[in-house]
């Protein structure tokens, strides 16, 4: 399948300066996408651009993959309502070296090259960058942005002109890669096409030179019409110490019916067949849920690895009663303690019951266990007892206490 049509059947149209798409079909190119240290992780938003950026790997172009070191000292205004407060020159490291071990990661055998913002800016004079840059951008240009006109407007909160200048920052990082090393295309989230569109400018006015921009589109829940990416507890990130690796696998297991086979197309590597074959099976018979099982399994992997993902499957599995707890891994209860209650061994199943809330006193755990609503191990018991190894106690489908 050509690069156009791969885009195309994977629902990675969006707006472009490209009259026809069909020109990616051609000759190499090379392009760059970048990411800001706003944090020391990506986010799941991130990532759908990140494997739209492997497609163009795939199909032979040369990526460069920046780190905004410089742009991440500013923070991007577009879509904030309020100023965002400066990072640390710490904080920007941290994030900054976090960012580039995902690239490495989502990457890992591809033909890119890193690149970080901050390495041309750092020795700029400001005199020069005004003289170059700013001479050539146009006030009516900048104005014009919708989220400048509602930060300035009755209502907005206003904008610094840090802030106000940071789409010259990322433009310049376009004129600096076009010369460098031949960037023809920028590749961004929907978000950032005002600022890509303020690169293709700076070098049509300094260079001369034609350049273009291809966004990535907003992922929609078709269920809720919202943005796609978000659970209950906020962002879902790619970092495990940010969203562990059991959320994150069930975040994709909980995908909605309506959306799976376009998160299969976007999120994953599957081939056509395969995706069109889960979506009919979807249809058919959505209770078994096979093709959230199989895009669960499929992020999880391409974010965590093989080991990680077997992990947690096996501990979901042991949690809800497809597999007994005996089959578990000394990693796999590391990964269960961090998302139950879990108790030191050598106590009685009542005072782990009360201990862990699930019972609100002795009395209450006891009448559980005599009702038979309590299991060690996955099975059933019918009086209190010690518990001297490690073990799962469950209570009904879906209270568990991890007893190590």
């Amino acid at each position: 399948m050509k690069l156009s049509e791969e885009l195309t059947w994977r629902g990675f149209v969006n707006q472009t300066t490209y009259d026809d798409i069909s020109i990616l079909d051609g000759d190499p190119i090379s392009f760059y996408w970048g990411v800001d240290p706003s944090s020391n992780s990506m986010t799941i938003g991130n990532f759908a651009a990140a494997m739209m950026v492997r497609h163009f790997i795939d199909h032979g172009h040369k990526a460069y993959l920046l780190v905004g070191g410089a742009t991440g000292m500013i923070g991007d205004p577009d879509g904030k309502a309020d100023e965002r407060n400066l990072k640390t020159l710490d904080e920007i490291a941290k994030n900054k070296a976090g960012i580039a071990a995902q690239y490495n990661n989502i990457f890992a055998g591809k033909n890119f090259t890193m690149v970080d913002n901050y390495d041309w800016f750092k020795d700029m004079n400001y005199l020069d960058f005004l003289r170059m840059v700013g001479k050539r951008v146009p006030m009516s240009q900048m104005l014009g942005r919708e989220f400048i006109q509602s930060r300035l407007g009755a209502e907005g909160n206003g904008i610094s002109y840090a802030e106000f200048s940071y789409s010259l920052i990322q433009g310049y990082d376009f004129v600096h890669l076009s010369r460098e090393h031949g960037v023809s295309l920028q590749v961004c989230g929907a978000d950032q096409w005002g600022n890509s569109i303020t690169g293709v400018d700076l070098i049509r006015r300094m260079d001369g030179k034609e350049a273009h921009v291809y966004s990535t589109p907003l992922i929609i829940n078709k269920t809720t019409g919202v943005k796609f990416g978000k659970s209950e507890g906020g962002a879902i990130w790619l970092d495990d110490k940010k969203t562990s690796v059991y959320k994150f696998y069930q975040f994709w297991l909980n995908a909605d019916d309506a959306g799976v086979t376009d998160y299969l197309k976007v999120y994953t590597l599957l081939g056509q067949d395969e995706i069109e074959e889960l979506g009919r099976q979807t249809i058919e018979n959505p209770a078994a849920r096979l093709a959230q099982k199989t895009l669960a399994r499929e992020v999880t992997k391409l974010v965590h690895g093989n080991e990680r993902t077997e992990s947690v499957e096996r501990v979901i599995d042991v949690l809800f009663g497809k597999a007994e707890f005996h089959i578990l891994h000394a990693d796999d209860i590391d990964e269960m303690s961090g998302e139950i209650p879990t108790v030191d061994m050598g106590k009685t199943i009542v005072e782990c019951l009360v201990e862990s809330d699930i019972a609100s006193s002795n009395g209450d755990a006891r009448r559980l266990i005599a009702g038979g609503a309590i299991q060690l191990n996955g099975e059933k018991v019918l009086a209190d007892q010690n518990v001297n190894s490690t073990s799962l106690i469950k209570k009904g489908k879906n209270s568990f206490i991890l007893v190590k």
